[in-house]
């Protein structure tokens, strides 16, 4: 025997949502029929009150002559109603992933030009820092060799030859080049710590002081 979904949720007392579910986990067998899903309950699963009970009321509900297409339209009207809505669903669900993926999109393409700007950052730091080295060691080879020529003269008679190394270099690097002892080193460093910002002698970089020698004169702070 076969029923649509409408006849077996009167024939056996179950709603349609219920009928429904239990088609879709397969739990009762059915077959589509031009779009209409038909309900298979073998007869041998009835007992004779049921059977005589179907039959009775197949007889009481068909009438003579009646068209056999008049109920399939309402199931396939319930059935196209559900395929539009899921989906719907499913469209909502891809145009919410759309928007997680841009999302992603834009924060790794922020986190990337963050990382690069701070590479760049920290090369041109670099950069800087091996510049004022190899001035330094400039300087102290120009130191070496002029020490060298003037080792044959009188050092009562002759006066102090003084050879300062030229752009910017480190304050601490630049004070032991020139011989200051540590205390006086600190000393110097609290003179440029009080000056700075109001002085634009003073150059201060990652925390530590930077002098220029090409521009500027700082015997009054040292």
């Amino acid at each position: 025997m076969r029923f649509s979904i409408d006849e077996y949720a009167k024939t056996f007392k179950m709603s349609k949502e219920m009928i429904q579910n239990k088609i879709r986990t397969k739990r009762l067998n059915y077959i589509i029929e031009s779009g209409v899903t038909y309900i298979i309950v073998p007869k041998s699963s009835l007992d004779e009150e049921k059977r005589q009970e179907i039959q009775e009321s197949t007889k009481q509900t068909a009438p003579v002559n009646a068209p056999t297409t008049a109920s399939p339209k309402t199931s396939v009207g319930m059935v196209i109603s559900l395929y539009q809505k899921e989906n719907h669903h499913l469209k909502q669900k891809i145009k919410e992933l759309e928007a997680k993926i841009d999302r992603l999109t834009n924060d790794k393409e922020e986190m990337l030009i963050a990382e690069r700007t701070r590479i760049e950052e920290i090369y041109t730091a670099k950069d800087e820092q091996l510049k004022n080295i190899l001035e330094v060691l400039s300087t102290k080879l120009m130191l070496s060799n002029n020490s060298q020529a003037v080792h044959d003269v009188d050092v009562a008679q002759s006066s102090p030859i003084s050879i300062e190394p030229k752009g910017v270099i480190e304050l601490k690097r630049y004070l032991k080049f020139i011989g200051i002892g540590s205390e006086d080193r600190k000393l110097v460093r609290r003179r440029f710590t009080e000056r700075f910002g109001s002085d634009v002698r003073i150059i201060q970089r990652e925390g530590e002081f930077y002098v220029d020698l090409s521009k500027y004169d700082y015997t009054d702070l040292l």
